[in-house]
């Protein structure tokens, strides 16, 4: 069951008289003029994530390998533009308790309760669904809340990077019930994959701070020597896990290659490709050193025309390959991503210059 954003699904004549609420996908059970949450999740007074955003998710996200995380100046660019994260999943979100809790407050003048990423129920439909047993709208009833049963009660969670594509609201599944340690028959149940894909979007990587020589002013037909330092250049790892679910995933972002572009097309790049491999060390290019004014830098570019009309634009990017593993020894690849810098770059018109 599917449903636009702000749209009110219509219902067969022996439930139109029931209390029923389309919510957007910002808020849910709430005041749709309140401001999505931008922390961790959030809920109502009582803990329970019923009342949360749609976009609010309990996975956890930490930064557990590499550089210090939020030290980079934009997002990881993957290298295939059709690739996109999950759009939404399933999350388990309240115990039988809880959603019985959730229903006597509603009882009691209350909230309605969620149960979709947009669509919420009043008491009687709440009622009848998970306490009495009979099936409304879609899904199994349950009766009792399922109280005493190992479990938990689920629902589609919307991510916040992507709630205008229309493909966020392929969650429009009812509040189930799941047993524990098991995960949804669905394509969008929070397998490992999509732990990794999610992570992907989260990983910080250090800007791209490579180093030249000569450095900002370089001079015709005289190659510029570009070089990255193996200590500022390493791996990054992410870790996602959904708590309660029992599933994790830790998406690696490797440092495999610095791409140099000179911002003219009177220039030469060392390699031709202007791909400079990473070195057995984890380094990029070779340091330049007194004595190599002569030499071919295996990582750089040599201007053939001066910068007349203002500095060229040198973009150095470096491509990072992306791996990830997983809970139940689940392994695989994502898109490489990549993270570029750009140089201003003068070149003056002199034949010769001292080192």
């Amino acid at each position: 069951m599917r449903f636009p954003a702000k749209a009110c699904p219509l219902l067969a004549a022996t439930v139109t008289t029931l209390a029923l609420s389309c919510t957007t996908a910002h808020a849910i059970g709430g005041n749709d003029s309140q401001a999505p949450p931008t922390g961790g999740p959030s809920g109502s007074a009582s803990g329970s994530t019923l009342t949360a955003s749609a976009t609010t998710t309990r996975i956890k996200v930490t930064q557990v390998g590499g550089g210090k995380s939020g030290n980079s100046v934009k997002p990881l660019a993957p290298v295939a533009p059709d690739w996109e994260p999950p759009a939404c999943w399933y999350e388990p979100v309240a115990t039988p308790q809880h959603l019985k809790n959730a229903v006597e407050r509603l009882k009691a003048g209350g909230d309605l309760v969620p149960v979709t990423p947009t669509l919420s129920w009043g008491e009687q439909l709440m009622v009848d669904h998970y306490e009495k047993g009979k099936a409304q709208i879609d899904g199994e009833g349950y009766e009792d809340y399922n109280l005493g049963q190992d479990g938990m009660f689920w629902r589609g969670v919307i991510n916040k990077d992507r709630e205008n594509d229309p493909a966020s609201y392929d969650c429009e599944r009812n509040l189930f019930w799941q047993d524990a340690n098991t995960l949804p028959d669905d394509e969008h149940a929070p397998t490992p994959d999509v732990l990794a894909a999610y992570a992907y979007d989260r990983i910080n990587v250090p800007a791209t701070e490579v180093e030249l020589k000569p450095a900002a002013r370089s001079t015709v037909n005289l190659p510029t020597w570009v070089w990255l330092d193996k200590a500022t250049f390493q791996e990054v790892t992410v870790r996602a896990e959904l708590p309660d679910a029992g599933v994790w995933a830790e998406t690696t972002a490797k440092p495999v290659a610095l791409h140099l572009q000179p911002g003219t097309s009177d220039a030469e790049t060392y390699p031709a490709s202007g791909d400079c491999e990473i070195n057995d060390d984890g380094s990029i290019g070779t340091p330049y050193t007194r004595g190599d004014a002569d030499r071919t830098p295996p990582c750089g570019i040599r201007y053939l025309r001066a910068s007349a009309d203002g500095p060229y634009k040198l973009t150095a990017s470096i491509t990072w390959q992306i791996s990830w593993t997983g809970s139940g020894d689940t392994t695989g690849d994502l898109p490489d991503g990549t993270f570029e810098t750009t140089l201003d770059m003068a070149v003056q018109e002199i034949q010769a210059i001292n080192r």
